[in-house]
């Protein structure tokens, strides 16, 4: 097991961190979608770039969840990526 698997591991131990981290899922399913969209179309990050008429360091960010995207920015994303997004809501 790696350093930070079993950091992790330890700190999801904690109910307060595992509340909050669990509260991120949402985001983590948007991100996971989002690379998934880009690897599934074989592109590189500057690839998406170019298509998207934008900067690779801005495809990095949107990737790593450290950038408040618009939804037209999400959209743009997906047909870069030659996908279609949709949204789906479940009421809890």
């Amino acid at each position: 097991m790696s350093s930070y698997q079993s950091y992790r591991e330890k700190a999801l131990a904690d109910p307060e961190i595992k509340k909050e981290y669990d509260a991120l899922e949402p985001e983590f399913a948007i991100l996971d979608t989002l690379l998934s969209m880009r690897e599934a179309s074989g592109l590189t990050q500057k690839e998406v770039a170019v298509k998207m008429g934008t900067k690779e360091s801005n495809i990095s960010r949107l990737e790593t969840g450290s950038s408040n995207p618009t939804i037209a920015t999400l959209l743009k994303y997906a047909k870069a990526c030659g996908c279609k997004l949709h949204f789906n809501h479940t009421v809890a």
